[in-house]
């Protein structure tokens, strides 16, 4: 058995009163400590080793909410509505005279349901009732139990339980606090435990530079740890929501039986808008829109490539489209950009192969020249896929996305 000085100076002080149920205000006082985990923790060591029993009691603190509050100073909803009922000719008990009277509509409906559940009912639009002396002191009954909670917080045992049922059903009218009450009392171990056992001593449970450069550490005695107790675990980094949801994505579409393709940030102004038909005066062309590059200003684009994007543009090619109808600079092809999309990764990867089948995606971060501000950044990340194959439909793309989107959640 090994105890430390605290568990010594509790159990010492819980000794000098050896069949006494001790309180946690009672053990603060006796052991001079001044807050209540030393109690806490030395009594769980305590009882652990058999010494000390620790016993619980639970209770219901009841107090009155918001809106008890205001039903003491203003009477409860169907107190003030059965008032004015009572103090009304039979005739004039109508829905029409309780909003003239000045109640709100959000006061109505549950007033009206609540004096239906005393018996009150509406016959041709007139309240009606056959007892008005039962429905007046069942009213009174809550209105006491309301009041009674004015000034104080009661335990639940003191209490009508059928009035706290009822107002527990009901929004901001009282609140309910559960608690456990614990209590201490020495066991026949603690008791004849030796005396000897209980003396304190200093136990170093700190090593420091300091420390061991004196001469204290060769006598000292030292706290014992238990290696095998569960250590906390330490909080490490956590993956970006961006990140996060990127991942969910990739895996997504991995799942559906697509491949995934890159490409590179920096793009020629060909392959990243003169491939996707966009003609080369386009305002998104402008350097308000795109960020052109110094190095490298230039990118090579094999001439047959090139040939082919001016003839579709100037003339339509073989498409049967008239093209743009202006000239095709390949010199502003060849302009070095970051990239504006990640379209451009799919037509490249057409382009290269164009007779096999495919199914591919991806995930990249585009560049845009915006104005930062709460909801813009100069790049952002968009998703592109493609299906590329022969027997390709419009109903082939609608299950596609429902699939993505149902997996996504």
């Amino acid at each position: 058995m090994t105890l430390g000085n605290n568990e010594k100076k509790m159990l010492s002080a819980m000794r000098t009163k050896t069949n006494h149920i001790w309180s946690l205000d009672e053990l603060l006082e006796v052991t001079q400590w001044n807050d209540q985990v030393h109690v806490a923790g030395s009594g769980k060591a305590l009882s652990e080793e058999g010494l000390v029993e620790i016993l619980e009691t639970k209770e219901k603190i009841v107090s009155l909410a918001k809106e008890g509050k205001n039903a003491v100073e203003n009477g409860l909803l169907e107190f003030r509505l059965w008032s004015w009922i009572i103090q009304q000719s039979k005739s004039n008990r109508t829905m029409k005279g309780l909003f003239d009277a000045g109640f709100e509509r959000y006061e109505a409906g549950p007033g009206v349901g609540l004096l239906k559940s005393l018996g009150v009912s509406i016959d041709a639009g007139i309240f009606v009732s056959e007892n008005e002396k039962e429905i007046m002191n069942q009213i009174e009954e809550r209105s006491n139990f309301i009041n009674q909670l004015s000034n104080n917080k009661i335990n639940s045992n003191e209490l009508d339980k059928e009035m706290i049922e009822h107002f527990t059903g009901r929004k901001d009218l009282i609140n309910i606090e559960e608690s456990v009450i614990r209590v201490w009392k020495l066991t026949q171990s603690g008791v004849e435990i030796e005396e000897s056992k209980l003396e304190e001593i200093e136990l170093i449970g700190e090593i420091t530079p300091d420390f061991l450069q004196k001469d204290g550490w060769k006598n000292a005695q030292y706290k014992e740890f238990d290696v095998n107790a569960n250590a906390p675990i330490p909080m490490g980094g956590r993956p970006h929501p961006m990140q996060s949801l990127i991942e969910r994505i990739r895996s997504v579409f991995l799942e559906m039986g697509f491949s995934e393709i890159e490409g590179d940030y920096v793009q020629s102004a060909g392959w990243n808008m003169d491939a996707l038909y966009i003609p080369q005066s386009h305002p998104a062309r402008t350097m308000q829109d795109t960020f052109y590059l110094e190095e490298p200003e230039k990118i090579d684009i094999p001439e047959d490539m090139l040939n082919l994007w001016a003839s579709v543009h100037e003339n339509g090619h073989d498409t049967g489209s008239l093209g743009w109808g202006t000239k095709f600079d390949k010199e502003e092809s060849k302009k070095g950009l970051l990239r504006t999309h990640t379209t451009v990764n799919t037509v490249k990867h057409i382009a290269e192969n164009p007779e096999n089948p495919c199914r591919v995606f991806g995930i990249g971060r585009v560049f845009r020249q915006e104005t930062i501000d709460r909801t813009h950044l100069p790049e952002f990340h968009q998703i592109e896929g493609i299906i590329h194959e022969p027997n390709a439909s419009l109903p082939m793309l609608i299950s596609t996305l429902k699939t993505f989107y149902s997996k996504m959640g």
